[in-house]
């Protein structure tokens, strides 16, 4: 069963082609960037495998597209997909099913679910939640719709992982009427990655994951850390929204809750303002003028101090986080780093584990270097693992399993 998943930002759709089955093999993977100008561009890794922006150039010069919204580049995506020179998929009949990354479904969602009217419904209630992911999501739901007339589509929630945290974590303290009438409370993001890193966790320790105590760790420009108990989120770093928690690329993760007051009583600062701040001028962007970890590791190791003061805030956080999570967890039976930073960057895994010694952690230095599975030694307490990130491949199984037990409920129109 082939399975096409997309991932719709707000200027990006992200795609990627699966044969689901035993194997769970990739067939197809690209992107078109740029949605809303004339200067999109298209990738793909399935036609003309020998340079991926050749893609492009069926619709045009590279870097220089015309595609003026999410149905334009849906469209772009299958044209491509039934061209002669994919050899992933035999034209878009070939697709069982679209799979689609959905990041809010508020209190509405708690599992992944086959899309029609009222799923969408409910979607565009979540959207309040999410401004800036879920329109996009609802956007390539719409056009393929009109493209894959009849297609089943099925929606993945990054929060559904996390519906299983209990109501003394995800509460805050604040007025009853807030929660009640207004669903503030703690969502969680990252939940297919969290969701994947464990179970995969779980095969390496050869557990049933059923009987496991897993910290994960998705550490990239977003990042959040998540406790993992028998197969489900109990807790987590990221919260209404995917601003709290560790310090990030441009968001300033956890803080004191006056501080946006200070700013709009203060400074003067308009809500719009202090949004523009806290979303795309904090964390690493704020300390150093910079959120690219390989580059600010780059600049910390010729001397800029500012770039040293950031990556030793990230370090001391994510370490102050998974202390937490372990306490949550009564313990760990292992700890996961996953996602850009997590699954890619020795030096950052070594410095945040500099803080766990004490529970027996031995770092391998030549595994840690190597991005090995396991970077502890055999004698480590406590294992830790190297796990990449696969998002879409959780998209994929949920949207055949759903596909292959087709709700009677009619697809969307």
């Amino acid at each position: 069963m082939k399975i096409l998943v997309l991932n719709c930002g707000s200027s990006s759709v992200k795609y990627k082609v699966y044969e689901v089955d035993g194997v769970n093999q990739e067939l197809a993977s690209g992107m078109v960037e740029r949605i809303g100008t004339k200067n999109a561009d298209l990738k793909c890794s399935c036609c003309f495998a020998h340079d991926p922006r050749c893609a492009a150039r069926m619709f045009g010069e590279p870097g220089k597209l015309d595609v003026p919204d999410h149905r334009a580049a849906v469209n772009m995506i299958c044209d491509l997909l039934k061209s002669d020179h994919c050899t992933a998929v035999k034209g878009i009949d070939d697709i069982a099913g679209i799979g689609h990354r959905v990041v809010h479904g508020g209190e509405e969602f708690a599992e992944s679910v086959l899309i029609d009217d009222e799923v969408i419904e409910g979607i565009e209630r979540c959207a309040r939640l999410a401004p800036l992911h879920n329109p996009p999501a609802l956007l390539g739901i719409r056009a393929c719709a009109e493209i894959f007339s009849g297609k089943p589509q099925v929606a993945v929630f990054d929060t559904a992982f996390h519906r299983s945290i209990p109501e003394k974590a995800y509460r805050y303290g604040i007025p009853d009427v807030l929660y009640r009438q207004h669903g503030i409370r703690k969502y969680g993001f990252h939940g297919t990655s969290h969701r994947y890193a464990s179970h995969e966790a779980a095969k390496l320790l050869k557990k049933p994951i059923e009987h496991t105590r897993i910290v994960s760790c998705h550490l990239g420009n977003g990042s959040s850390i998540t406790a993992v108990q028998g197969g489900k989120s109990i807790d987590t770093t990221m919260g209404l929204t995917p601003l709290a928690g560790v310090i990030m690329g441009t968001r300033p993760g956890d803080l004191d809750p006056f501080i946006p007051l200070f700013m709009i009583k203060e400074m003067k600062m308009s809500v719009q303002e202090v949004d523009e701040a806290l979303n795309k001028r904090s964390g690493f962007e704020g300390i150093c003028n910079h959120h690219d970890v390989r580059e600010i590791e780059e600049l910390a190791r010729a001397g800029d101090e500012d770039c040293q003061l950031a990556l030793d805030m990230f370090a001391y956080r994510a370490a102050r986080f998974i202390g937490g999570t372990v306490m949550a967890l009564s313990g760990c039976d292992a700890i996961v780093f996953t996602a850009g930073i997590g699954q890619n960057d020795p030096y950052m895994r070594a410095r945040i584990l500099k803080y766990a010694t004490h529970m027996g952690i031995k770092i391998d230095p030549e595994r840690n270097s190597r991005n090995e599975r396991m970077i502890t030694t055999d004698d480590s307490e406590v294992p830790v693992f190297v796990i990449p990130a696969n998002e879409e491949l959780v998209i994929a199984r949920d949207t055949a399993a759903i596909v292959g037990v087709r709700s009677k409920k009619p697809a969307v129109a």
